[in-house]
């Protein structure tokens, strides 16, 4: 009989994690990660005896885990606030392939946000994100509703160009928003909070 195929939890979350932002969670058949994966389906099943969503709740938090270190980490590092932004855009850049990865927390995220098994998890990653660049626009001399504000814009318009990019099969408007994305967030005039 032959053995199973082996693979590195880091390489299997990975592979997982590629399904999940093509197809999304309701799409992503056992098959599918079976395929993706190179596991059979038992050999999932016994890594993962939660199924679907097990696997869904791992790479979530591998996912969190990055973020931690590569996006809020930096933003609470100290030093010059456009320095920080920088680097969270070039994170951000990296993380999204440029453009051409979908963002897994809205592949995740359920038709009924408050609903789906993953909301809270995908709330709070949001709202890290939130507050970590706010934190870093109130130490660039923005008053906290403003800095909320333009933090909220910033993520808004950062998820939006992913869909769009992904209609429209091109990385552009990603690129555009990363692009603008600094001298947007410190930009004295201009959108600076709601009205």
């Amino acid at each position: 009989m032959a053995r199973p195929a082996k693979i590195e939890d880091s390489a299997l979350l990975e592979r997982l994690s590629d399904v999940f932002r093509e197809v999304g969670y309701e799409a992503a058949s056992l098959a599918v990660l079976s395929k993706a994966s190179g596991l059979k389906k038992a050999s999932l099943y016994h890594r993962f005896p939660g199924g679907k969503e097990q696997m869904a709740l791992e790479v979530m938090a591998r996912a969190e885990a990055w973020l931690s270190e590569h996006i809020l980490a930096p933003l609470k590092s100290g030093g010059a606030p456009e320095a920080r932004i920088q680097a969270m855009i070039r994170s951000v850049d990296a993380f999204y392939s440029g453009g051409r990865q979908a963002c897994l927390l809205n592949m995740l995220s359920s038709p009924r946000a408050d609903h789906g098994p993953f909301s809270s998890l995908i709330k709070h990653a949001f709202e890290a994100w939130i507050e970590a660049l706010s934190a870093v626009l109130t130490d660039a001399g923005f008053d906290e509703d403003t800095a909320r504000f333009r933090a909220e814009r910033a993520i808004a318009l950062l998820q939006g160009s992913l869909v769009v990019s992904r209609g429209m099969g091109t990385t552009r408007p990603f690129q555009n928003c990363l692009a603008n994305l600094e001298r947007e967030l410190l930009a004295s005039h201009g959108t600076s909070r709601a009205s």
